[in-house]
Formats: C-alpha cells, structure tokens, sequence
C-alpha cells in the first residue's frame, strides 16, 4: 500500500518521531515479519497511529511548498 512512498520517506524519522521505535522496528512491521522472521503486523491502535503521522507529514510538507 506504501510502494510509491518508500523511498521518499525517511522511515527512521518517521518511526522515532512518531512511533518513539528504531528504524528497523518499523521496516520490520511493514515486511510482516520480525527480527526473529516471525510474522508481524500493525495492532489497530499502531495502524491508526501510521494513518496519523501520513497525514501530520503530508500537511507539513503542504505548508512548506506553499511557503515557497
């Protein structure tokens, strides 16, 4: 679902930032397995959290292109 987004985000700030997790804990969640290879997925409450911070850096990045 975030294929044209992967490499334009920086997804170790948006994990510290909004998820107070390292880097790899988010990679790690949205390839579905964990550092043991276990599967993994996104609870509701972090889903809704992902959903937030897409939307938080999406209105900053409006309002710096529109400061331009």
């Amino acid at each position: 679902k975030l294929k044209d987004l992967l490499v334009a985000i920086s997804w170790a700030d948006l994990s510290r930032t909004y998820f107070g997790k390292s880097n790899s804990w988010l990679y790690h969640k949205m390839d579905g397995r964990d550092g043991n290879g276990k599967p993994t997925e996104f609870t509701e409450e972090e889903t809704e959290q992902l959903r937030n911070a897409l939307f938080d850096l999406s209105s900053r990045i409006r309002i710096a292109a529109e400061n331009i």
